[in-house]
């Protein structure tokens, strides 16, 4: 079964571009439909074809693609999977993204910077998208880029079930690894009902272009010490604050991650890092090669399935997680 049709008219179908189609697949099962077949390819020059080998008229569609490596191809890819849905009069249009490409730039910190998580934004809206749908953004006010419903699906319930079957939640503190995270850290102190530290970090004026870790500013002494971040990347930041932890006396540290973007030489720093556990999601493929004994990582299928069934029945996405909406 390649769709689920109600009485008027409304028929859900599922679309996976080629970057990540595990995971699409999982959130296929999840809904309980199949991937609608599309055809794929990639001319000799590079150009990417699609077409949809069923009709997808009046549909409700759901394009799924996670922004991984190599990520300007797999976002094009996505693009065009849109454009080919709005020129085939699929009813309504929407761009599901785990892993919302090029969302770091939210604003201009010096002059003749782009802002290119408004130009993503842009791009989907004149590709035909209605609504988009991602997890974790890096930054909140991305919803205000589009103009159209955005369904900001936090991984917290995911992460959060699974830390408290494992933690003394009387000995733990929730710690943010630089003041740009504190925000989303104060959520999960609520949640947890833990004490609340952060890095402070300033820039050694010795060395360009380096930061340094400073102070740790809460009660962390003889304390298991959950870092919270949205993604890793390089890794550099939480092995960073990692160690800074241990100088002041945390006798475990753990992190807990929505994106493992795992930009080299990210997996060689964890592995070698004082880090305990690394927790994370599927919203990114993770190759054998990339995967190391510390590392947990979780199934987001279940959330993104629910929020898709709920958007598609006209229900409340809202009710799905912990979070503003």
């Amino acid at each position: 079964m390649t769709s689920i049709k109600q009485p008027g008219e409304k028929n859900l179908m599922l679309f996976s571009g080629r970057a990540y189609p595990e995971l699409a697949e999982e959130v296929a099962e999840h809904v309980g439909v199949s991937l609608t077949p599309t055809k794929l390819i990639d001319f000799a020059n590079g150009e990417i074809y699609a077409r949809y080998l069923e009709s997808v008229r009046g549909c409700d569609a759901f394009v799924i693609q996670s922004h991984t490596g190599p990520i300007n191809k797999w976002i094009m890819e996505q693009l065009i999977m849109v454009d080919a849905l709005k020129r085939a009069s699929a009813k309504r249009i929407t761009v599901v993204m785990p892993f919302f490409g090029y969302a770091r730039q939210d604003k201009k910190g010096r002059g003749r910077e782009p802002i290119t998580a408004r130009l993503m934004a842009d791009l989907f809206k004149t590709a035909g998208a209605d609504r988009l749908m991602s997890i974790d953004l890096h930054t909140s006010q991305i919803q205000g880029f589009f103009d159209g419903p955005v369904d900001h699906l936090f991984a917290m319930p995911v992460l959060e079930s699974y830390l408290r079957g494992k933690l003394d939640l009387a000995n733990t503190t929730v710690v943010s690894p630089d003041t740009g995270r504190v925000r989303l850290s104060e959520r999960w102190s609520d949640i947890l009902g833990t004490p609340l530290a952060f890095i402070h970090k300033r820039r050694d004026l010795d060395v360009a272009n380096t930061v340094k870790v400073n102070e740790v500013v809460g009660t962390v002494k003889g304390r298991t010490c959950v870092l919270i971040d949205d993604m890793i990347d390089t890794a550099g930041t939480i092995c960073k604050a990692a160690d800074a932890l241990y100088e002041q006396g945390a006798t475990n540290v753990i992190v807990a991650a929505t994106h493992a973007v795992f930009s080299d030489p990210a997996v060689d720093r964890l592995k070698n890092s004082r880090i305990s556990e690394v927790i994370v999601t599927n919203t990114l493929p993770l190759a054998q090669e990339s995967r190391f004994d510390k590392l947990t990582v979780l199934s987001i299928a279940p959330l993104i399935a629910r929020a898709i069934t709920e958007i598609f029945q006209d229900g409340s996405v809202t009710s799905l997680f912990e979070g503003d909406t």
